[in-house]
């Protein structure tokens, strides 16, 4: 099973590569809205990546209000 940290980390890669964005740029309590300049729409696609990476369904009602990638990462980890 993965640590937080690697979970936090494989899904910053993936972010990073998905959205073109250097993953240097990229720090586990940045905004992903910001940082990687997406819109709602985007974010649902890299949550579909995510689910199925990871192999785990994330309920929207776990997901509200999630803006950062630490958050995401543990909501990701509950799930595995």
């Amino acid at each position: 099973m993965l640590t937080l940290d690697q979970t936090l980390q494989q899904l910053m890669l993936l972010a990073s590569e998905h959205f073109k964005v250097p993953a240097s740029q990229l720090k586990p309590d940045d905004d992903f809205f910001k940082t990687l300049g997406i819109n709602s729409l985007q974010t649902l696609d890299l949550l579909t990546r995510l689910e199925s990476h990871f192999n785990v369904e994330l309920p929207d009602y776990e997901l509200q209000g999630v803006s950062d990638f630490r958050t995401l990462a543990e909501r990701i980890q509950s799930r595995l």
